[in-house]
């Protein structure tokens, strides 16, 4: 079965046209500037020609470094956007660099004015073509062939979120026969297959496991290995060479670093004093009076929770449910009885979780991070989910990626949810960036307004 691989000339295209938008931006400012001289000087266009062309190479040059072209099938648009971020402010350090050592004219416009332009139908084109390739494949269009050996429960998990993403552009198949040479190549060319995903730990002998890399190599299909998430040891390792030789070194992750710790601490402290001066001074006031008016009761509940390396800390919310003995051991379901009207609204808007801004500022929270669980049920799934302590590497934050995705509420299976949300947590942990810090409040500021319909 043979199939038009479109990803082969798609990068192609999107190269192209980023380098037309470049090119137009840059010739249409220059005119203007020029007040349209080069139009009839064709002395000036050939003076200005070379700069255009450096501009042009200096940004496929700084593009292998930022991967921009690089649009993966699990690309998330928040790294993407990041992406772009950091690629063009090298790009416009790089052009201020250039404008110091070089004399043309071409240089000498005025860059501000130039960069937004660049930054605005760059940043316009590359949203397009991000949410365009995924509508292609969830039409399925570029969609990519795969199957599934020896299943366990992280093959199930992996397959719920291929199921449900359309956008990714997977299409599964499955696999019933005998393991062997024979039946497999005859299957993986009957459907095309280019992705096997293969459980790290399986019922598989070494013997059969080498016979199956081997097949898979020579028929140009892809092995994808997946860890265990309830036991393994891939979170803790990065992979590295000394020369030629791959070794396994513990994994450092970006909050380790002082510079980024110290960037996300002083956001923290500056966002958190604006939102309890300008918002919480008269909101906190309002939600207190329309409490007390609900029901009987403190305005504030106070729980013990985990935190940074697993320190307990007093977590501060409104309360939202009537006065009850099982708040500390029992989490709230879907028409919880216990949940005032006015705490329905709170939950809804996540309004209840205002007071933590306090927590942020004696440092015990974050305003992005892992949403912090009762005692009760991290002890739970401590023991259940491997690397769930991963998600202690930083503080708890009143907002979260697995928040702003959906995952969050006691619907649906619970566990395989939790197992979604760790690995929510973990990919946080190690890919935390500033910009993604940034893209998380913004999209959580819209479920604000919106309300989050998986909120209890």
């Amino acid at each position: 079965m043979q199939r038009i691989r479109y990803s082969r000339y798609l990068k192609s295209i999107i190269i192209l046209l980023d380098l037309l938008v470049i090119a137009g931006v840059f010739i249409f400012y220059f005119i203007s500037t020029t007040r349209g001289v080069i139009v009839q000087d064709e002395d000036l266009w050939y003076e200005n020609s070379f700069p255009l062309l450096l501009v042009i190479f200096f940004w496929i040059l700084l593009s292998g470094r930022t991967k921009i072209y690089n649009i993966s099938r699990n690309l998330t648009y928040i790294l993407f956007v990041e992406r772009i971020i950091v690629h063009f402010l090298l790009f416009i350090i790089g052009l201020v660099l250039i404008r110091k050592v070089s004399s043309n004219q071409f240089f000498g416009s005025e860059l501000t004015w130039l960069s937004l332009y660049l930054f605005f139908f760059i940043f316009l084109l590359k949203s397009a073509v991000y949410y365009l390739i995924r509508y292609i494949r969830t039409i399925g269009i570029n969609h990519r062939n795969v199957m599934f050996l020896s299943e366990n429960n992280s093959t199930e998990v992996l397959k719920r979120i291929i199921e449900e993403r359309k956008d990714f552009g997977y299409k599964t198949y499955d696999y019933t026969s005998e393991v062997n040479a024979e039946n497999l190549t005859e299957f993986w060319k009957k459907n095309g297959i280019n992705t096997l995903f293969l459980p790290a730990e399986n019922s598989f002998s070494d013997e059969k496991q080498n016979e199956i890399f081997r097949l898979a190599e020579a028929n140009k299909v892809h092995i994808s290995l997946i860890p265990n998430i309830s036991r393994n040891n891939f979170f803790f390792y990065d992979l590295g060479y000394i020369q030629t030789q791959p070794v396994l070194t513990q994994a450092k992750y970006p909050l380790d670093y002082y510079s980024n710790f110290l960037l996300k601490r002083t956001f923290d402290i500056i966002f958190s004093v604006l939102v309890l001066l300008f918002i919480c001074s008269w909101l906190f006031p309002i939600i207190a009076l329309l409490i007390k008016k609900s029901s009987k009761g403190p305005v504030f509940f106070i729980q013990k929770r985990y935190g940074f390396h697993e320190e307990v800390f007093n977590c501060i919310k409104f309360r939202t449910m009537f006065v009850n003995d099982d708040s500390a051991k029992k989490t709230t379901s879907e028409n919880d009885a216990r949940i005032t009207k006015i705490g329905k609204f709170l939950r809804k808007t996540s309004l209840d979780e205002m007071p933590q801004f306090i927590n942020v500022l004696k440092g015990e929270m974050s305003v992005v991070g892992p949403r912090p669980h009762m005692l009760a049920v991290d002890d739970y799934y401590k023991p259940k989910i491997g690397r769930y302590s991963l998600r202690s590497h930083t503080n708890p934050g009143i907002t979260g990626l697995a928040q702003v995705n959906g995952l969050r509420g006691d619907a649906g299976d619970v566990e395989i949810e939790m197992n979604k949300r760790i690995l929510a947590d973990a990919f946080y942990v190690r890919n935390w960036s500033f910009v993604l810090d940034l893209v998380i409040i913004l999209r959580t500021i819209l479920l604000v307004i919106k309300g989050d319909k998986n909120a209890n």
